[in-house]
């Protein structure tokens, strides 16, 4: 007797047969449907100041599994002269209390950005999936946090198909349960991205429900859980390619997550990839925080590197200043992400 699919198969395969549907009538009458899918993203995101730039935007909507997801991609306008299509791309995931334009500018990646030629996707996480706006990362059990992740890998194949992005370098980054979302994505979408970057976030398998999120974000986790989350990636990465490198940066005085949440990720990313770690490195730039380095090498590839910042707390690291979340003392997180994922792409080949 064939087995029955399940129901979250079956709304996955039919909403990518939608949106192939919606990208070909968007191709044939000249952007319409582009246009349309800009001007809903830009409903949704008209009370919120997406940061000026040399650059445009352009707003958008994806569906998914996990229902509706606005987002908004910056182009830079040297893109053509440093980039020929297809272009790199850099998925930056907000956390709890942000939104994406707050997450833009805070990180200033858009300013990397037009300096180094690559295109930045910002979803937005709906208060209506979660109050605090926060990704759903330890749902689960339920499926919630699978539904996400493909509802959030939707908006990037649109933006993929729409933008001649270039699907070997395709980087994702978040900040706190963005972090934890972007790790989960990297080790449920194996082979779609080229580097991913935890900054203050728990790694994936430490939790399966909110008041075990809670428990992991200080520290405390599950030995069961740890131990399950190992073996079903290694299952996964040995029957497809391995994970993509991993970038953690976590401060040292934070109270939010943990410092030990970084180790934990690191470590968990470490035995999957069977990386070795190399010696530990005292790293500085001009007056900004202290950063000790642990990178983790296997068969001679970076796999996975480990800043814990000194003095830094929950906040993004080298941010803009007056800004939640957000600490301008600190190294330049967002030029540390590019490099790595630049690292990473060179690394692939």
């Amino acid at each position: 007797m064939r087995k029955k699919p399940s129901l979250a198969a079956s709304l996955t395969r039919s909403y990518g047969r939608n949106l192939g549907r919606l990208t070909q009538s968007a191709m044939r009458v000249g952007g319409q449907l582009a246009g349309g899918l800009a001007q809903a993203g830009a409903e949704a995101l008209q009370s919120r100041r997406l940061p000026a730039g040399p650059g445009k935007w352009l707003p958008g909507v994806a569906m998914g599994p996990g229902g509706a997801r606005h987002y908004a991609l910056f182009l830079p306008t040297v893109l053509d002269r440093i980039w020929r299509p297809p272009a790199p791309l850099v998925v930056m995931l907000h956390g709890c209390g942000q939104n994406a334009a707050e997450f833009a500018q805070i990180t200033r990646m858009n300013a990397l950005a037009a300096r180094e030629g690559f295109m930045v996707l910002y979803p937005q996480q709906d208060v209506l999936h979660n109050a605090q706006g926060c990704w759903n990362w330890w749902e689960l059990k339920v499926g919630k946090a699978q539904a996400e992740a493909a509802t959030l890998m939707q908006a990037i194949q649109q933006v993929s198909l729409l933008h001649q992005v270039d699907a070997r370098r395709v980087a994702i980054a978040g900040l706190s349960a963005g972090a934890s979302m972007a790790a989960l994505m990297a080790a449920t979408y194996l082979d779609r991205f080229c580097a991913v970057a935890m900054h203050s976030g728990v790694a994936p398998g430490a939790a399966q429900s909110g008041l075990s999120a809670l428990a992991a974000m200080q520290g405390f986790r599950s030995q069961d859980v740890a131990v399950t989350a190992v073996g079903k990636a290694r299952s996964v990465a040995a029957r497809r390619r391995h994970l993509p490198p991993l970038l953690v940066l976590q401060g040292d005085a934070d109270t939010v997550v943990r410092p030990s949440n970084g180790e934990q990720a690191a470590d968990l990313w470490a035995q999957i990839t069977e990386a070795q770690p190399g010696p530990v490195r005292q790293q500085q730039r001009g007056r900004r925080l202290p950063w000790r380095q642990t990178d983790f090498f296997a068969g001679g590839a970076l796999c996975v590197r480990l800043c814990e910042i000194q003095g830094l707390g929950h906040a993004w690291s080298g941010g803009r200043a007056r800004h939640a979340f957000s600490d301008p003392t600190g190294p330049d997180a967002s030029r540390m992400i590019w490099r790595f994922a630049q690292q990473a792409m060179r690394q692939a080949g």
